[in-house]
């Protein structure tokens, strides 16, 4: 068996994508309702700061989670119930972003408002294993909600929208969650929170840290409306940018071993510590990726990863604290000596950039993001770049509300462009990873053939 799944792209896979694709337009909404925390709350506001401010311009935070079972009806009335209990603790999540009288942004809660956002949906033809069997996006996006929504929404939109739909055998959830209040370790710190309170749980074992002020402090007004499509041009048509396509490629435990054995296999002379997982995987990526771009030699690639930093900030922050405490680190190098150079070129320059971003560094992008504040649009990450978001990290499988691990959790089409990875802890457990990549659609049928990065070899 290979130690990675990658199915080739044929013409009859396209013609079963397509009938997917028609399936997927069954899926029907059949009410929309509201939950609001099951206490009385009072009036809440919290200031959004430098760390949440340049996610205001992109899209909302999909994600999904589908798992086997029926009794579909139960489920939602289960999950509705442990919904009003855990927004006691992440109320914020049932308010709206508001602006105080000097233009700052923050978040807005009181009881009037109307909560989270429950839509209920039917889609019968669809059964949760051909969803876990499917490594595109396509037919996910009807499953999830606000397909193109920018977060500066959330100034009359709820925070969080969250779709249940009944399949053929199963529920899958859809969540989008507005990435200007909260970053990935927030997100499955409340869904974790959500689901041990569905499990029976009377309350929420470890609550958010709620003062995000005590972060960063510094007050900055931005005076932001919604911006025109950035697809669109001046007469109206909308521009036509390249293809894209997405794909997952699950990475087994025994490749994953592989990739970091080969990129340790030379230690670093000064004695450094050897590469991390991520810093291995990382590398390997950015080669083959940067590969299947039939790049020039002199042709510049970017890697960015978005680090946590609750632990790199001076004072450190807790773990459960609740908001976007995520930076962007760059590097950048020259296409042909990620070619020409063993996969450790590549790992060892991620590897010093994120060693690199200490409490101050942090501080100093603050106060350069403070003094000139720009808003970056999701696809601003910089030239044949790869950006990578999410981490094998978060305990996604462990998202078990009283029925199960989930079958399968993806990203949604939200915040996608060529170049973006999402990392996942893989299905089957152990150091597996699951690597979602969006590419040009050329780009990504090169990777697919590439037996070297699918590590067939």
């Amino acid at each position: 068996m290979n130690p990675i799944n990658a199915i080739p792209t044929t013409s009859s896979d396209m013609a079963a994508e397509t009938g997917k694709k028609e399936e997927m337009a069954k899926v029907k909404i059949t009410s929309k309702s509201h939950v609001k925390p099951g206490k009385i709350v009072g009036r809440k506001e919290c200031q959004l700061v430098t760390f949440d401010l340049p996610y205001l311009a992109f899209y909302y935070n999909q994600k999904l989670l589908f798992y086997k079972g029926g009794e579909f009806e139960e489920k939602v009335e289960k999950l509705k119930d442990g919904l009003r209990v855990v927004l006691e603790e992440f109320y914020q999540l049932g308010g709206k972003l508001g602006k105080d009288e000097e233009g700052v942004f923050r978040v807005d809660y009181d009881d009037d408002m109307d909560g989270v956002e429950v839509l209920e949906a039917i889609a019968e033809g669809v059964s949760v294993d051909e969803l876990a069997a499917d490594e595109g996006t396509s037919s996910l996006k009807d499953l999830i909600p606000y397909n193109g929504v920018l977060n500066l929404e959330g100034l009359h939109r709820p925070l969080l929208s969250v779709q249940l739909t009944k399949l053929k055998g199963g529920l899958a959830m859809g969540c989008a969650f507005n990435h200007s209040i909260l970053d990935g370790t927030s997100t499955w710190h409340f869904m974790s929170s959500w689901a041990q309170i569905c499990r029976g749980s009377n309350s929420v074992s470890v609550p958010p840290f709620l003062e995000r002020t005590k972060a960063r402090n510094t007050r900055v007004k931005l005076d932001l409306s919604l911006p025109p499509n950035p697809l669109a041009s001046s007469n109206g048509d909308a521009k036509v940018g390249p293809q894209l396509r997405e794909k997952l490629f699950r990475f087994s435990e025994a490749a994953i071993d592989k990739i970091k054995s080969k990129v340790n296999s030379n230690p670093p002379s000064d004695g450094s510590k050897q590469f991390s997982t991520f810093q291995s995987l990382a590398g390997h990526i950015w080669q083959h990726v940067t590969q299947a771009r039939n790049l020039k030699p002199e042709d510049y690639s970017v890697f960015t990863v978005f680090a946590d930093c609750r632990k790199r900030v001076d004072p450190p922050m807790p773990e459960c604290y609740f908001g976007n405490l995520i930076q962007a680190i760059f590097t950048v190098t020259a296409a042909g000596l990620l070619l020409v150079n063993p996969p450790e070129f590549g790992a060892s320059m991620v590897k010093k950039a994120i060693e690199a971003h200490n409490a101050k560094a942090i501080d100093e992008r603050n106060k350069e993001w403070e003094a000139a504040p720009k808003i970056f649009q999701f696809k601003d990450a910089g030239v044949n770049c790869l950006a990578v978001g999410s981490s094998p990290r978060f305990k996604v499988y462990d998202v078990d509300f009283g029925w199960g691990k989930p079958e399968g959790v993806r990203s949604g089409s939200n915040n996608r462009f060529d170049g973006m990875v999402y990392l996942y802890q893989g299905k089957s457990g152990g150091r597996s990873i699951d690597v979602e990549i969006t590419l040009e659609a050329g780009a990504l049928e090169m990777l697919e053939k590439d037996k070297e990065f699918l590590m067939e070899v």
